[in-house]
């Protein structure tokens, strides 16, 4: 049965050797990139286009054609590939369309050897765009599937290309349309089934729904929505990027674009992979199951973090994919509802009432595939989750994960750091865990205004501010927790002492460079020693000198708690935060604040910089963060230890040990 795919959807291919046919009613160039684990195109040599058209395993037409037959073997590309990007462009001779919005929506299939389609998807939706990526081939778990993508550049084959990591990217793009303008063409042979394939661009177009989804990357010009997230505006590095999974976190409302300038998304910037391990055999007549670990990676804390990455990213687009369907059928059943009450004959006898009856059916026929195609994956996403959270690590890990029971210092830092986790409406009781790179390369806000309970919980501003605290002190542990022993220095500023419940696990464990600094001279003497640290680091990296720093120094990572800001601060103060802030995660200097934006109102714009350059979390479910995908709302909650639980305070423990023996 062909599966036919709307954006972002996925379907699992059984065959390795197929063909990737194109009808697009207009000559279009067809080319395919390799890339690996990261999204990256390592070099030239992993772009087969006309003027270079077979590469391992792939082999493209030479020509511009309304037709294409691309050959894929997807057991002869290089063991590093990780994804196979079908890619299509307009020529740019002049003599063509300007743009896709102008010609009929391009028709994709995946086919086996015999011609017999095994997934299609008719790309919808393009306007100003002279290149899209149609589909991607990628391998997951040691099996291979294929997306429908869908995704357009308005600058064209180069954009695309630099996108994808390619420096060559422009180069590159001028010598695929030179080989298309000087007709290095051989022959494209016509689809061998009875109905061609442009024919049913035509039937496809005017049948399939445009999901209204645009999964951007950097550089992506498609639409003019801004995609924000938990590493996007309101994560700028969370699990896979420095999303660097973007830095243009906005604090106070991440969810809307604001203006810190683009946001960019782009995979771990990692130069090597290792292959990934390789599944036990399953029983015969059974399929693979999930295995915990099985992403690219040289160690297992990476693997495991590329896996997550993958989880998320996958349940997105399968969400997307759903939403999508469910948004068609009810505006093809409003379409269709508004013919009956239009049309005079249907007021006769009972046409009309059998006619909405009938566009009913309709609609709950194509809403219950979708949610069918969504159960099927959700069911292998939860499958893996299962078998991946009791394997995380302690800095991946639930503080009600065993793991944690058996804890020991770490020797060295691990990759990330779990902040909390995510889900959807429709996934629901599904969790994907939102990591954040370490070394923090932005401040956290633990916001304890009234805005941020989704359900109106917490409706008492005292009890808000107690949560958002509990929240900021576990954190805190957790970043204690997964650093070696005399690597990590933890300051606590709680100006009025009313933090004393939520810090007790601190201040009694003794994990603390000192007692919290409470009223104005202890925030003064706290920002003014970190802030002088920094100065002097900066000047010996700058200066080349680094074995000149003061004697005593504390080069540990430093993490500065705030508790009810700006309570106690005055304007020096504030401008020595804003500069810590700034400066302070580079050399590493870090803050977790604890505030309500709205106790801050009154310095007025001066501190938007500052809310802008923290990542935004709520001590309760909150659905401010949105994905680098296809920006859907993802509800947040925080990581907290479960009540009656000791493991906080066993945990601090042995973290006071060590560092008393490491000093």
């Amino acid at each position: 049965m062909t599966a036919e795919l709307v954006r972002g959807q996925n379907h699992p291919l059984t065959q390795v050797r197929l063909e990737v046919r194109v009808s697009a009613g207009t000559p279009v160039v067809a080319a395919a990139t390799l890339s690996d684990e990261q999204g990256t195109i390592r070099g030239v040599e992993w772009v087969a286009h006309p003027g270079a058209p077979a590469l391992p395993g792939l082999e493209v037409s030479r020509q511009a054609a309304a037709d294409h037959r691309l050959a894929v073997d997807l057991d002869a590309v290089p063991d590093a590939v990780r994804r196979v990007d079908v890619l299509l462009a307009l020529p740019t001779d002049g003599r063509g369309p300007v743009r896709f919005g102008v010609v009929a929506a391009p028709f994709v299939a995946v086919t086996g050897l015999d011609g017999t389609e095994v997934a299609t998807y008719t790309i919808t939706g393009l306007d100003a765009e002279t290149a899209v990526v149609a589909l991607e081939l990628y391998r997951r778990q040691g099996a291979w599937k294929v997306r429908a993508v869908g995704q357009g550049y308005a600058g064209g084959l180069a954009e695309l290309f630099a996108d994808q990591g390619l420096a060559e990217a422009h180069a590159l793009a001028n010598a695929i349309q030179s080989a298309v303008a000087q007709s290095h063409a051989r022959a494209v042979q016509a689809p061998a089934s009875g109905t061609t394939d442009t024919d049913r661009v035509h039937r496809h177009a005017a049948t399939t729904p445009d999901s209204g989804v645009h999964a951007t990357r950097p550089g992506q010009h498609a639409g003019p929505t801004q995609h924000v997230g938990p590493y996007g505006h309101d994560a700028s590095h969370g699990m896979p990027a420095e999303p660097t999974p973007a830095q243009a976190g906005q604090g106070a409302d991440p969810a809307r674009p604001g203006p810190a300038g683009p946001v960019g998304y782009t995979h771990p910037g990692r130069q090597r992979t290792a292959p990934p391990p390789t599944a036990p055999p399953a029983p015969q007549g059974q399929p693979t199951g999930p295995v915990a670990g099985d992403a690219t990676g040289w160690s297992m804390d990476e693997r495991l973090y590329n896996q997550v990455w993958g989880m998320f990213e996958d349940l997105a687009r399968t969400t997307a994919a759903y939403r999508s369907a469910v948004d068609f059928a009810d505006s093809r059943m409003e379409k269709e509802l508004d013919q009956v009450l239009s049309d005079p004959r249907s007021r006769i006898g009972g046409q009309g009432d059998a006619a909405r009856e009938a566009a009913r059916a309709r609609h709950a026929d194509l809403v219950g595939q979708a949610r069918q195609a969504l159960d099927r994956d959700l069911a292998q996403l939860q499958a893996e989750a299962d078998v991946v959270e009791p394997a995380l690590p302690p800095a991946y890990a639930r503080w009600d994960n065993p793991v944690w029971h058996g804890y020991r210092v770490p020797m060295e830092m691990p990759m990330a750091l779990r902040v909390g986790d995510l889900h959807l409406p429709e996934s629901d009781p599904l969790r994907i865990p939102l990591l954040v790179r370490l070394p923090l390369e932005r401040g956290l806000w633990i916001d304890s205004g009234r805005a941020g309970s989704l359900d109106g919980s917490f409706a008492d501003s005292h009890e808000l501010r107690q949560g958002a605290m509990e929240t900021a002190v576990a954190l805190a542990a957790r970043l204690l927790a997964v650093h070696p022993a005399g690597e990590f220095t933890l300051h606590v500023i709680d100006p009025a002492g009313s933090a004393a419940g939520p810090l007790a696990p601190l201040t009694r464990s003794g994990v603390l460079a000192g007692p919290p600094a409470v009223g104005a001279a202890g925030v003064s003497e706290v920002l003014a020693r970190l802030t002088e640290r920094v100065d002097l680091v900066q000047m010996a990296v700058r200066g080349g000198a680094a074995d000149a720093l003061p004697p005593g120094l504390d080069t540990a990572q430093q993490l500065l708690l705030i508790n009810d800001f700006p309570h106690g601060f005055d304007d020096r103060a504030v401008t020595r935060l804003r500069y810590l802030a700034d400066e302070g995660p580079a050399v590493g200097v870090h803050l977790l604040m604890v505030a309500d934006r709205e106790d801050a109102a009154g310095y007025g714009p001066l501190l938007d910089p500052l809310w802008r350059s923290l990542l935004r979390l709520t001590p309760v479910a909150d659905d401010h963060l949105a994905d680098p995908w296809v920006g859907h709302a993802w509800t947040y909650e925080p990581s907290l230890v479960p009540a009656g639980s000791q493991i906080l305070q066993q945990v601090l423990t042995q973290v006071a040990q060590a560092r008393t023996k490491y000093m």
